[in-house]
């Protein structure tokens, strides 16, 4: 029988490939999308409405609504990007329809909630509390001392991170517009993201992989790569830890994207303390670099589970190595790109095999998340260290320049 099915959607790439995992012809897959990412909606779409932004609540309510006068209530609704969880979630609970609502999504989306459920499963974590104005942050930082890290509690790719270490430092917190917020203690040691399917018994595939810089240094316009793990002394002790996370959050079937601290405790083995989760496929490169070096789509789990469907991938007996690396434009966005290069490796392998880099002349829009950045770059080799390699050398010798939009279009009497 033909379902509807609406699907939120923002990516200008190919981070889902929709036709693989919902049958076009049989049901109405409509698309709830923007003009930038409208390109790489399936040419099979039953429909398709624009919106100005698929985190404006209001904006995808109405192009939902306005989607159910021509194919019927939604059967189901669809949400990959992090930042589109909430909007999908909001608009389930609206339609009565079956699938994640807000009220078993906070313990992902909502940072204190996360948090609160880390501890009470008694996984090493940061000591946090809820930061709803700056003597609450004061207070925190009497008691566990300075530095802390003050955040939103619903934020994405480390938006209005601020890192504070003094009672002076409290006014940078006036910066942004308020918002709900989360204060933990600082933790020095190396961040890890670990991503993969929770099957609601079990990790089902899983990789862990160590930031080459952090995504707060991102946003401070530094380059931020990625690199898997081979060390088997330090991926057992984090498979254990990741199980207890996942079933903590989730003991239904979840693809996990999860971040932890990763240090040497003083008896020389891992120390690895909980610091986030999201429910959904690691962004930047990650659901690429899991397609074309392990042959496995993450995403297509995802959207099972979001179907009601229960996930089915295939763990390889043998995992090769891969690796990612983001570089952020050199001047903010919108910009637009004015001479790039990246010298020629000595072997292929010690060079990207995929790389996303704007053509000279092309416009660096400005939009949140790590799709739309200076370059993006893709690695896989035989090790860590291989990888590792490549991904520095590639950041060494990577160059890009860019102009303010409004200035290009100065300069060619376009915009005065």
């Amino acid at each position: 029988m033909s379902r509807h099915i609406v699907v939120i959607h923002r990516w200008r790439d190919q981070h889902a490939r929709y036709d693989d995992y919902l049958d076009h012809r049989t049901h109405r897959v409509t698309y709830v999308t923007t003009e930038l990412a409208l390109p790489s909606v399936p040419v099979g779409a039953a429909a398709a409405r624009v919106v100005p932004a698929t985190d404006d609540l209001d904006a995808v309510w109405q192009a939902v609504t306005d989607l159910r006068t021509h194919f019927g209530d939604p059967e189901r609704v669809v949400a990959l990007n992090e930042g589109d969880l909430d909007t999908a979630a909001l608009v389930r609970e609206r339609l009565g329809c079956a699938g994640q609502t807000p009220g078993p999504l906070a313990r992902f989306r909502d940072k204190l909630t996360m948090n609160q459920v880390i501890a009470e499963a008694g996984i090493p974590a940061p000591a946090f509390a809820d930061a709803p104005d700056e003597a609450a942050v004061l207070a925190f930082a009497e008691r566990h001392g300075w530095p802390v890290v003050v955040k939103p509690r619903k934020g994405t790719a480390s938006r209005g991170v601020v890192r504070l270490d003094s009672p002076a430092d409290l006014p940078l917190l006036r910066t942004s517009p308020p918002e709900p917020r989360l204060v933990q203690a600082f933790c020095g040691d190396q961040i890890f993201h670990i991503d993969g399917l929770w099957t609601g018994e079990e990790l089902g595939p899983w990789r862990a992989s160590r930031y080459v810089n952090t995504c707060v240094d991102f946003t401070q316009g530094e380059a931020l790569g990625s690199v898997e793990v081979d060390d088997p002394h330090l991926l057992t002790p984090l498979a254990a830890f990741t199980a207890r996370a996942a079933s903590a959050l989730g003991p239904e079937p979840w693809v996990f994207h999860l971040e932890a601290f990763v240090g040497t405790s003083a008896d020389g083995t891992p120390s690895i303390r909980f610091l986030e989760a999201g429910y959904r496929v690691g962004g930047a490169e990650i659901p690429f670099v899991w397609r074309e070096v392990h042959g496995i789509d993450l995403m297509h789990a995802a959207v099972d589970i979001q179907l009601g469907r229960r996930p089915d991938l295939p763990v390889p007996a043998h995992w090769r190595t891969g690796g990612w690396l983001l570089v952020p434009s050199p001047v903010p966005a919108p910009c637009r790109v004015t001479a790039w290069e990246l010298p020629e490796p000595p072997t292929p392998e010690e060079g990207p095999y995929a790389s996303v880099i704007p053509a000279v002349g092309q416009v660096v829009p400005r939009v949140g998340g790590y799709e739309h950045v200076g370059a993006r770059f893709r690695f896989r080799g035989g090790s860590s260290g291989d990888v590792e390699k490549a991904v520095l050398r590639t950041a060494a010798q990577f160059r890009l320049e860019c102009t303010p939009e409004r200035a290009a279009r100065v300069a060619c009497g376009l915009d005065r």
